[in-house]
């Protein structure tokens, strides 16, 4: 039963996608993929990508989402395929998509093979910093022939992070002195970011200089000992229910002793999308409130 849905499977989706028109694309893998002219079925399976789609104006055209795709409210509503780590393939392929957009920095891709046996096309994403976020809002607006939207969205993004950074860097004419950060992703057991996440790129251009960005990972797991020896100035928390306190490794910190100690809303921070500017804004406001 299992081989005969597949089969069916396969045969109607390429029956739906033969003598369609298509056009290359090329994914942050640097894959050449071959999609229709006009994308009319898309499954997002990472919430920052969903929410991309629906900022570049192809939300309607999303026929399958995550079980964590909350935002916007209308993403709620989208059949679930799901979770990011563990999508159900044979929901997807039921859904018969043109185009399945992946997330490298939450998801495995061993499911890729199976998707593109039944001619489903699936893009990549991976983003580790602001200006590949940038990139990712370009190529999903191309994606969707929705061009002139999505760098409508990069200027003003760009807009505002300029003016930003004017302000963080600069005291009367001086640069200021970066904040020695600490990121804490999760306070049991205790993760951070590295050099390959976005999150570290965020905190530089915020006016700070994250304790962990030589770390090669994108976000290492940490022993006591070599967070004990870090000593920040300040810490950021990706608030969620589990990681609203720092870990008890820097109490005797200067960011804990002296109250900075900051929350960032985890469903923000965690998802390069446009509203990680916002996130952005916040944590330069944080670690400069002389600027604001």
């Amino acid at each position: 039963m299992f081989v005969l849905f597949f089969t069916d499977c396969k045969s109607e989706t390429n029956q739906l996608q033969r003598n369609v028109p298509t056009r290359e694309v090329f994914d942050d893998l640097g894959h050449s993929i071959k999609i229709p002219e006009m994308v009319e079925r898309a499954v997002s399976l990472a919430p920052n990508l969903t929410e991309i789609v629906f900022a570049v104006g192809g939300g309607d055209r999303l026929v399958g989402v995550t079980s964590f795709c909350n935002y916007p409210q209308e993403a709620q509503k989208i059949q679930k395929v799901g979770d990011t780590i563990n999508p159900n393939i044979e929901n997807i392929i039921a859904l018969k998509p043109q185009i399945v957009l992946v997330s490298t920095a939450s998801q495995i891709e061993n499911f890729t093979n199976q998707l593109e046996a039944q001619n489903i096309r699936v893009f990549v994403t991976n983003p580790d910093g602001l200006d590949d976020i940038y990139k990712s809002i370009e190529k999903i607006g191309e994606i969707f022939g929705e061009k002139e939207k999505a760098h409508q969205i990069i200027d003003d993004l760009e807009k505002r992070v300029s003016q930003l950074q004017v302000q963080t860097n600069k005291t009367d004419g001086a640069a200021k002195q970066a904040v020695k950060v600490f990121v804490q992703i999760s306070k049991e057991p205790l993760f951070t970011v590295g050099k390959q996440s976005f999150l570290t790129d965020l905190v530089r251009r915020a006016g700070g200089v994250s304790l962990t960005e030589n770390v090669a990972a994108a976000y290492p797991k940490l022993s006591k000992e070599t967070a004990l020896a870090l000593n920040p100035e300040a810490i950021i928390l990706s608030d969620s229910e589990d990681n609203r306190e720092p870990n008890d490794v820097f109490k005797n910190s200067p960011a804990v002793k002296n109250g900075k100690v900051f929350r960032v809303d985890a469903d923000i921070i965690s998802r390069p999308s446009p509203r990680i500017v916002g996130a952005l804004e916040q944590i330069a406001r944080d670690l400069h409130p002389e600027s604001f």
